[in-house]
């Protein structure tokens, strides 16, 4: 019986691995394909003559290069922002006792999931009184707006698992409430910091609605928007749209690598206690 549940366990796994990866793998077959191949009814599996004329295309085309640039600033700054005050509201809502607490909270994390195009008109009309369309903050403040509920809510569960303890044993040894933040805390809380922050990055560099609607210039347009231009009034490039999109999707893949260890920390804080 143990023999046949694992057979099953690892068959179900093959299967699991192949759904999730067929898409990445269709892409990447699009990539590398002609045109002419591309169009072929029906598709074949796999690709009879292979070329990487779209990877050519997409490098060599400055608006791209610029859009991976901007979306770099984008994330990077979104990122940057929900981690600094994610951290402090999270760490004064697992500590602090305060009236309605847990209502504060829920509120918080319901204004992630607000729609989105509910509210691109409004912003619209106040980010063109502010001056600030067609500039890298119409797109971080709206992702900020998102993503820092989030944030909060990671790293409020990541908090309350740390020992208090350890905060009060510094204040003994006489640090104030900042230091013992952000040299005890802070420290013992990297793995969540780290998964809550790539997290947020993956949102902010994926984000194309705010994008789209409030930056209408390659100067400041990210890679998300920029790849549906591979296109004319007549045709749409298929091929280096897959290459594109398969280069912008290559950094998230080597940041999970690099921080895999870190994120499965994260993930799994307070499971075990």
């Amino acid at each position: 019986m143990e023999k046949k549940a694992g057979i099953k366990f690892y068959l179900g796994m093959v299967v699991f691995v192949f759904l999730t990866l067929f898409p990445l793998l269709w892409v990447l077959k699009m990539s590398v394909i002609t045109a002419s191949e591309l169009q072929q009814l029906p598709p074949k599996i796999l690709p009879q003559d292979i070329t990487f004329g779209n990877y050519d295309t997409i490098f060599s085309d400055t608006r791209f290069q610029r859009g991976v640039a901007n979306s770099v600033v984008i994330a990077g700054f979104t990122t940057l922002i929900c981690l600094v005050f994610g951290s402090f509201c999270a760490y004064a809502l697992a500590r602090l006792d305060f009236f309605l607490k847990t209502p504060v909270l829920s509120l918080t994390l319901a204004i992630a999931f607000f729609p989105a195009v509910a509210i691109i008109g409004p912003l619209f009309l106040q980010f063109t009184s502010m001056g600030i369309i067609n500039t890298y903050w119409a797109a971080i403040i709206p992702d900020v707006l998102f993503a820092l509920p989030l944030t909060i809510y990671l790293l409020v569960a990541y908090f309350r698992e740390l020992p208090v303890d350890l905060e009060q044993a510094a204040k003994v040894d006489g640090a104030t409430t900042w230091q013992a933040f952000t040299k005890v805390t802070v420290p013992l809380s990297m793995p969540g910091v780290v998964t809550t922050g790539l997290l947020t990055f993956i949102f902010a560099w994926n984000e194309f609605l705010f994008a789209n609607t409030f930056l209408g210039t390659p100067l400041t347009q990210p890679a998300t928007v920029v790849i549906p231009n591979f296109a004319t009034i007549y045709t749409t490039d298929y091929g280096a749209q897959a290459a594109a999109a398969l280069v912008v999707t290559v950094p998230l893949v080597i940041l999970v690598m690099i921080f895999q260890r870190r994120i499965v920390s994260g993930l799994t804080a307070g499971a075990v206690k």
